[in-house]
């Protein structure tokens, strides 16, 4: 059946996936099934044929297939139109070949109310004989679809109605729903997680140390001059502004009162109201959506799981039972030994808890100094900086001298150049007239040039059209490509083992039946391990569940020990020693922090001063400059030399 199922899915895909203007119908086929990597060969013929087939005879299955789509089948999916065109296809023009019963297979293998419904509007008589011979014989000739058409399929129609339609209406009133069964309840159990270890503190590392950062120029914090004078203006302004509508409003027109009357503003208030009342601030709001987490969430386990556990399980009993035998023969207790081993790893933790503690103590002995490290490099970073400034006055002096000379010599090149210019401007109004008369001429040679190519043009295109119409005449003369095959032939090559496709379909369907008993006696063995399997799991997990329930009880037995156990304090002069350096080293660096700090607040106020005054003289420098930019600019002006 599975196989009969992929032959009609083969045939509708390769439908699916076929545009005529783009494939060929061989080359289709063949690129389809080698992609789909179909190597049996009566799979390859019957999906050949059949494709070719519902490729030249698809204006008739058309015909059926819109129909049914307009009429029964409007709420049926349109993706499997190509099904129903092949199985139009193969009751039309192959029925003869296949027997009743290869295509009742067909049709059992897919679903059954999408195929009665197909079929019960497709072999109805009164369709055949009316509405479907008209637009037949619209396509074709009329002896042609009585004699191939209708007839064949007028002859086939008892039996059609007797095995496929019954057998499917058979299908769809005994069909029941299966129940589903109820799966058990899962028991919530809580996850067995171990508790983490301690973590160890690790070693500090080398503090970073970062560049000197520049200062805040002192013109961050003061309001410029410019800001002031646009205050000044603005206020000016505004008051101008408040006289002239002062005024405006004293000698104002009696048509143009602007204020509103009692009628206008009650309506406004109404209205106000109204808008107010719509609007629903304190509305109830809706409940929160209710949290779906859980602190303890069920483990499937799977089968392998199940039995490792139980394994394990198994193997601590063995082992338990054989300690109770030892001991029954007269062999020796641990018990003594295990409390020598607890007392001597108390002892171990309680040396570990004191060297981190002395390690802890350490690296905070050498934050402290490395903080005192760097508070020493600042003091002399300020130093270094203070003598950087001085030389940067130095050189800002020198730049400013050598600047004011370079403008000098600059200004004396910009007169030089400005006579210049004037004799320029004759040259360059001749070059342009001799530019244009060499575009005139290039314009005239390249507008020949053009109607030359023109004429080419048309020439050719003349040729092309004729050779087109050449070939369009030659493809309409049709080619007859139809093979005539009989089934119950054979090859004729003269082999002792040669048989016909009849006779191999026979053999195949008898295999067929063959491999259908051996998988039905698997798949009984194989359901009879399944169910073993199932029973011996079930019994595991009883006794894993046994198990974890003695396991949580002996580990809550230990939480609470644990918890009234007294904590271990750790009692070492080297880490008291320790403790004292580090508060001392704190307090010295507190008190440096509190004298470092008073004396940069001098420094600072002394810095700010400074830079007040440097930044009056470089504005003095810079208005000068100005002013005697303009009056060069304007002296030029009046000269003649210099234009806007």
């Amino acid at each position: 059946m599975s196989s009969v199922k992929f032959l009609l899915k083969y045939s509708a895909e390769v439908l699916d996936t076929y545009n005529s203007s783009t494939h060929g119908v061989e080359e289709h086929v063949e690129n389809w099934l080698t992609k789909k990597k179909v190597t049996d060969e009566n799979t390859r013929v019957f999906v050949i044929e059949v494709f070719s087939g519902c490729v030249r005879h698809r204006s008739i299955t058309k015909v059926v297939v819109d129909a049914y789509y307009a009429t029964d089948g409007k709420n049926c999916l349109r993706t499997d139109k190509n099904l129903y065109t092949v199985l139009c296809y193969l009751a039309l023009f192959r029925l003869e070949e296949l027997g009743v019963g290869y295509v009742r297979k067909l049709v059992a293998s897919q679903d059954v109310n999408k195929m009665f419904k197909f079929l019960k509007f497709f072999f109805t008589e009164e369709n055949i004989k009316t509405w479907m011979a008209d637009e037949w014989c619209k396509l074709y000739d009329h002896t042609y679809v009585e004699t191939t058409l209708v007839s064949t399929l007028l002859s086939w129609l008892p039996e059609l109605h007797d095995v496929v339609l019954l057998n499917l209406e058979e299908k769809i009133t005994t069909r029941q729903v299966p129940e589903r069964a109820k799966k058990p309840s899962t028991d919530v159990k809580p996850f067995k997680l171990t508790q983490p270890r301690p973590r160890s503190i690790p070693v500090p590392g080398r503090i970073p140390k970062l560049k000197p950062s520049k200062p805040v120029p002192q013109s961050t914090y003061t309001t410029p001059s410019v800001n002031a004078r646009l205050e000044e203006a603005r206020s000016k302004n505004r008051k101008e502004a408040e006289s002239n509508f002062h005024t405006a409003n004293m000698s104002q027109f009696q048509c143009a009162n602007p204020q509103k009357s009692g009628k206008t503003l009650r309506k406004m208030y109404e209205i106000q109201v109204e808008k107010d009342s719509k609007l629903k601030f304190d509305s109830a709001k809706a409940n929160p959506a209710p949290s779906f987490t859980h602190d303890n969430i069920p483990i499937k386990l799977n089968a392998a799981a199940i039995m490792r556990e139980g394994q394990l399980y198994q193997k601590r009993e063995q082992d338990e039972i054989k300690r109770l035998l030892e001991l029954e023969k007269g062999g020796k207790d641990a018990s003594d030994f295990y409390k020598w081993q607890e007392n001597m790893k108390k002892k171990d933790m309680e040396e570990q808890l004191a060297d981190i503690e002395r390690r802890r103590l350490e690296g905070m002995l050498s934050y402290e100094d490395a903080i005192m490290a760097r508070q020493n490099l600042i003091k002399e970073n300020q130093s270094k900086v203070a003598e950087i400034k001085e030389e940067t006055k130095e050189m800002i002096k020198k730049y400013l001298e050598n600047k004011f000379k370079q403008e000098q010599d600059m200004r004396r090149l910009v007169e030089e150049t400005m006579q210049s210019h004037q004799n320029t401007k004759e040259s360059r109004k001749r070059l342009q007239a001799y530019k244009q008369k060499l575009v005139q001429e290039v314009n005239k040679e390249s507008q020949e040039i053009m109607k030359r190519a023109l004429e080419e043009a048309e020439e050719e295109m003349r040729q092309k059209v004729a050779l087109i119409a050449k070939i369009r005449a030659i493809e309409s003369v049709p080619v007859i490509r139809f093979k005539y095959v009989d089934l119950t032939e054979t090859a004729g090559a003269g082999l002792l083992n040669e048989m016909s496709i009849a006779e191999l379909r026979e053999r195949l369907s008898l295999l067929k039946t063959a491999e259908e008993e051996e998988l039905e006696k698997k798949r009984d063995d194989i359901l009879k391990s399944k169910v073993e399997k199932d029973e011996m799991l079930m019994q595991t997990l009883a006794k894993i569940s046994r198990c974890r329930d003695e396991q949580e009880s002996q580990a809550l037995l230990k939480q609470q020990e644990k918890r009234n156990a007294p904590k271990p304090k750790v009692n070492d002069p080297k880490v008291d020693e320790l403790r004292q350096k580090l508060e001392q080293r704190r307090a010295e660096r507190e008190s440096i922090t509190r004298q470092s700090s008073t004396t940069n607040k001098r420094r600072t106020l002394q810095q700010q001063g400074i830079l007040r005054q440097e930044k009056a003289q470089l504005e003095n420098m810079k208005w000068t400059e100005l002013e005697k930019r303009h009056e060069k600019t304007a002296r030029l002006k009046s000269k003649g030399l210099l234009t806007q």
